[in-house]
């Protein structure tokens, strides 16, 4: 729910609110906030309930631009390593998503770029790097999710990663890396202001 946004930065998570909406104990909750604290997605100090993380627009400038930088090395990665199959799957994947731009499918859009992403950083073939991009994007993602409430992001997003995919097909890995990190650039803005305000800025990247 953090992750879809449901729930907003400096929202609380009280525990035994948490423990009825879910059904189960407090100790899976408490676990739960635990491992999400860990992971820099909630906040919590002794004796005060937990609460989604709030993030200045300056320490998420800051992951955005190591998560650039960790998706420019998977994509450039995937080009030179990805398998024959996986290159068509992704390919075939990338073009099937045309008609949620068309129908304007957020929600669908959404689940598919996280789709679209985790295929590049499984075709980079690297354990240890893979482990790395997707704790950043599991930290990024309410963030970056914010991005698709914007007029005309889906159609941007599309054609961002048809030149990844070009270039993954072609194993150009110099063109794979370039794409992919102006495609991450490009979301910062809008997830700046998502930050602070819980909700998108109004102008496109």
């Amino acid at each position: 729910m953090i992750v879809t946004g449901q729930m907003l930065p400096g929202e609380k998570l009280d525990e035994v609110s948490l423990a009825a909406r879910f059904e189960v104990s407090r100790t899976p909750v408490r676990e739960a906030l635990r491992e999400l604290g860990a992971m820099g997605l909630v906040d919590r100090e002794p004796n005060r309930s937990a609460v989604v993380t709030t993030v200045t627009e300056t320490y998420l400038h800051s992951m955005f631009e190591a998560m650039a930088e960790l998706e420019a090395i998977c994509a450039r990665l995937s080009a030179e390593r990805m398998t024959v199959d996986e290159r068509r799957t992704l390919e075939l994947e990338h073009k099937a998503s045309m008609r949620l731009v068309h129908a304007g499918a957020e929600e669908e859009y959404s689940a598919h770029n996280t789709e679209f992403h985790t295929r590049l950083y499984r075709g980079a073939h690297n354990d240890h790097i893979f482990e790395m991009v997707t704790q950043t994007r599991a930290r990024l993602a309410p963030f970056r999710r914010a991005q698709f409430r914007l007029p005309g992001r889906l159609a941007r997003s599309y054609e961002e990663h048809g030149r990844i995919v070009m270039a993954v097909m072609r194993a150009d890995g110099i063109a794979a890396a370039q794409a992919a990190y102006s495609h991450v650039v490009m979301v910062s803005d809008a997830s700046a202001v998502f930050a602070t305000t819980g909700e998108p800025s109004a102008r496109g990247t």
